[in-house]
């Protein structure tokens, strides 16, 4: 028996994602393999990830978030601010609300598709690794300080980084950082995808917060990604921890359609 799916493929800052509406009585479950085909960039629709927006007791929705190799992932800022944008395009919300993610509950503000603000949960352990800092932003990201000038190849590092011994068990996002003037430059492998995006939301908070700590850039921190700008505040209550942080962008629908298989 087929399964037919009706998607909606949004993106935020370049990171794309399939998003279903999983409300209904005659939605059908995917299996992991399903999800990886159908995240596929070469047989299926492509995406970075897969989410499932769904009804939660208390909360104007839940974020059902699948890496695009099928398995449920931790959570993601840029897929966040896109599954709000998907929330109000359906007319679940208006410019207010409070959902449940991977990580717990987010508040999140829709001002309009360019910018949607996203708050995430509260930082308060920041460890020093051999290669950076090293910190969960609702998902693992070591941090790797890069010289402006410097050229390297983020997908043979990432990946190198991301499957040696010190993270093979969990395994971790790598955000290589360059500091600018007034902005920082973020370079993102990101495990899950196993691949290079083109931004990292968490990872970006992340990168934001590690310029706070070891460079002296205050909040708001805008980051250049090859998918476009983010913007990240905060509040510095200690050394190494941090709250009320929110993580500011675009949440963009592509196009709509059905696929059956």
């Amino acid at each position: 028996m087929s399964k037919t799916v009706n998607f909606f493929k949004y993106q935020g800052t370049g990171n794309d994602f399939i998003m279903i509406d999983g409300r209904g009585a005659n939605f059908q479950e995917l299996t992991q393999n399903e999800i990886a085909f159908l995240c596929h960039r070469r047989f299926g629709i492509g995406g970075d990830g897969l989410i499932i927006l769904r009804n939660k007791d208390g909360y104007d929705f839940d974020m059902d978030y699948h890496n695009s190799d099928g398995n449920r992932g931790s959570m993601c800022g840029n897929g966040g601010r896109c599954t709000v944008a998907f929330a109000y395009d359906l007319g679940i919300i208006k410019n207010r609300t409070t959902f449940f993610a991977p990580d717990g509950e987010h508040e999140a503000e829709f001002i309009d598709h360019n910018n949607i603000r996203l708050k995430m949960q509260d930082l308060k352990t920041i460890e020093n690794h051999k290669l950076g800092p090293f910190m969960n932003t609702g998902s693992p990201h070591l941090i790797v300080f890069k010289n402006t000038n410097d050229e390297f190849d983020v997908y043979s590092e990432g990946k190198n980084i991301r499957y040696n011994d010190t993270y093979k068990k969990e395994g971790t996002n790598v955000n290589f950082v360059k500091i600018n003037n007034n902005y920082i430059d973020v370079f993102t492998y990101e495990r899950g995808v196993e691949d290079v995006t083109y931004s990292c939301g968490t990872g970006t908070v992340a990168s934001a917060i590690a310029a706070n700590i070891y460079n002296g850039f205050s909040s708001p921190v805008t980051a250049q990604t090859k998918g476009g700008i983010l913007k990240v505040d905060f509040e510095k209550n200690g050394s190494e921890s941090f709250s009320n942080i929110w993580l500011q962008g675009n949440g963009m629908k592509v196009f709509s359609g059905s696929v059956s298989f």
